[in-house]
């Protein structure tokens, strides 16, 4: 009998992977142009891997212009807390979906601080009606895993809130080093907060373009799930520095996306290529070359 040509079903999408990278490509060093960014957007919802994808993020002042997108935003705040309320009102006037809000601190001096002033940003904007109680928010704490940072990190957590964790750069030598991470993704267990990654996690493994070194998305997984299964800092850290992509790909990471819930990447492909390469996503049969 002949082999039938129709392709098999490739099942659903694994749940490992589903919403793992959020759209930043207008962000460096992507730096797509909106327009651009957003027809890309729309397309990619008739491939295949369309579930690998969670929000398409773009800062506040960007909202306008993107009136009509049917897409779950990640909005990034370019002010401080003050700025909170306007963007999520522009938002909700457009008839925009806003899953998640992203703010980084502003006062290196009193980070708890800062925290709180966020916090009563967001009670203040979900009084008015403007920020629905279940869009995820992100907070980007600067620095390492200083007694400040850990205090602010409480603040966090007291919140229910969420950390933002930005693990690359554009300059190399401000690339956070794998020490950092582990301890950063430590204190975020510990709390039982959660966190997104930003910046810097196009690969699925550590690997060292133009000289410097760049964090591995999946190495950040193995690394979450060496500190949830009761690990130490240098256990995670050694994950971190894993540059063999089958030994990380073949680790057990279940419990890993509970906490690192998705990164920033101004690419989809590159993430995706690596994953397939890893024997992780199986692709569609009509996409098979």
């Amino acid at each position: 009998m002949a082999p039938s040509s129709a392709p098999a079903d490739p099942g659903p999408w694994p749940a490992q992977w589903r919403g793992l990278v959020d759209d930043a490509a207008v962000f460096p060093p992507g730096d797509v142009p909106l327009h651009d960014a957003t027809a890309s957007w729309s397309a990619r919802r008739e491939e295949w891997y369309a579930d690998l994808v969670g929000t398409f993020v773009l800062k506040d002042t960007d909202l306008p212009l993107v009136c009509g997108l049917g897409a779950p935003l990640s909005v990034v705040v370019t002010g401080g807390a003050g700025q909170v309320a306007g963007p999520l009102g522009a938002a909700a006037r457009l008839g925009l979906e806003v899953a998640a809000l992203e703010i980084a601190l502003r006062d290196p001096d009193d980070l708890a601080g800062n925290v709180r002033r966020v916090v009563a940003a967001l009670d203040h904007a979900r009084d008015e009606g403007t920020l629905a109680d279940d869009v995820r928010v992100h907070v980007e704490v600067p620095g390492p895993a200083t007694p400040a940072w850990l205090a602010a990190a409480d603040e966090v957590a007291a919140a229910e809130l969420r950390l933002k964790l930005r693990l690359g750069h554009v300059d190399h030598d401000l690339v956070p080093d794998e020490a950092t991470v582990a301890s950063w993704i430590d204190a975020a267990l510990d709390r039982e907060t959660s966190f997104k990654g930003t910046a810097g996690l196009h690969r699925a493994v550590r690997h060292d373009p133009e000289g410097g070194g760049m964090h591995g998305f999946l190495n950040v997984l193995v690394a979450t799930q060496v500190l949830w299964d009761g690990g130490s800092v240098a256990d995670a850290t050694d994950a971190l520095r894993q540059r063999d992509g089958e030994a990380l790909a073949a680790t057990d990471i279940g419990s890993a996306r509970r906490w690192f819930t998705s990164f920033g990447s101004c690419s989809v492909t590159e993430p995706l290529d690596d994953l397939v390469a890893l024997d992780l996503i199986t692709p569609h049969p009509a996409e098979d070359s």
